[in-house]
């Protein structure tokens, strides 16, 4: 049994086992079985002995005909493809096995993912009808090298999108992090393939915490937020959150194209999270303090250490336990 079909019948109250077990012609035990799997899955199911199964919130599903009718029509005219999938292992992984000579770009989210994936292989907790899992694909026409800072790039679109929705008091950490009030908010992964002098197809993922069930948070090992909290109550639907989005990455991916790197570095300091902070980095070899200064001129990070000014490329920048 599809376990949509069981979510039919609680969206509309509460539903004792044995109504649901006549319902969709299985025994009460199955449906027992079924609800500690949506529970599992992330969804907040209550139950009370009289009036049995009941969801704690309304569900916010995503729809592809509701997303693409909320985009700009000269955006949604240059998107061949968008799809929302209920279940995947990953957004990323589905687009990255996708047939290569499938039309570009292409939009992909899922309602749940059991293998979501975030920076470095890290597990993104990724519970049903959630928050946003979103990964898109676009071909570049540039050799690979110019792809330099296209995550940030990716970021800033994101973070204008949620601007324009009223969410405020949210910034980028480098090199692919959404902060707000010093919590992670979502984060951005970018695989790239094809030739060294182009073209190069990128696959995108962005994910982005909306409502995160009280379950799936104590499996999180670092400080984070959702913009249900930062949002007073007035949160946008899923389908407008993720049409939003999509509106603003499709034109600053063309953006990145033309203009590169340097319109990156000339906007970054509106969404610097870190700009003159301690931070605490760690690039595999040690680990170190420093303070913020800024982009340097290839997209990597420039911070002041006791030692003196250098780069960084890789590694991890945490405002937790600066100098600790």
């Amino acid at each position: 049994m599809d376990e949509r079909r069981l979510l039919q019948y609680l969206e509309h109250g509460p539903c004792t086992g044995q109504v649901l077990a006549d319902a969709l012609g299985l025994s009460r035990a199955a449906i027992w079985k079924r609800v500690q799997a949506l529970r599992a899955a992330g969804l907040e199911i209550s139950a009370d002995r009289r009036c049995g199964y009941a969801l704690a919130a309304p569900l916010d599903l995503l729809d592809a005909d509701t997303i693409r009718s909320l985009l700009p029509r000269a955006v949604a005219a240059a998107l061949p493809e968008l799809a929302v999938c209920w279940s995947l292992d990953s957004t990323q992984a589905a687009l990255l096995r996708r047939d290569a000579a499938a039309p570009l770009p292409a939009v992909l989210l899922a309602e749940r993912q059991s293998a979501g994936r975030g920076r470095r292989g890290r597990v993104w907790v990724s519970p049903l009808a959630a928050h946003l899992y979103l990964s898109l694909a676009w071909r570049f026409d540039l050799p690979l090298a110019r792809l330099a800072g296209l995550s940030l790039g990716i970021g800033m679109a994101v973070v204008d999108a949620l601007r324009e929705q009223g969410i405020a008091g949210i910034g980028l950490k480098w090199p692919n992090d959404l902060l707000a009030e010093g919590r992670k908010l979502g984060g951005i992964v970018v695989d790239v393939s094809g030739e060294v002098g182009g073209p190069v197809t990128a696959i995108i993922g962005i994910g982005i915490n909306v409502r995160m069930p009280g379950a799936a948070a104590s499996s999180i090992d670092q400080p984070w937020c959702d913009l249900k909290r930062l949002s007073d109550d007035k949160l946008p639907s899923r389908n407008v959150l993720a049409a939003a989005v999509i509106a603003q990455v499709l034109p600053a991916l063309s953006r990145f194209a033309d203009q590169g790197l340097p319109d990156i570095i000339a906007r970054w300091p509106d969404y610097d999270a870190l700009a003159g902070q301690a931070v605490r980095v760690d690039d595999a070899r040690s680990v170190f303090a420093a303070e913020v200064l800024g982009l340097a001129n290839d997209g990597g990070l420039r911070v002041r250490t006791t030692q003196g000014d250098r780069v960084l490329y890789s590694g991890e920048v945490s405002v937790r336990g600066a100098g600790r």
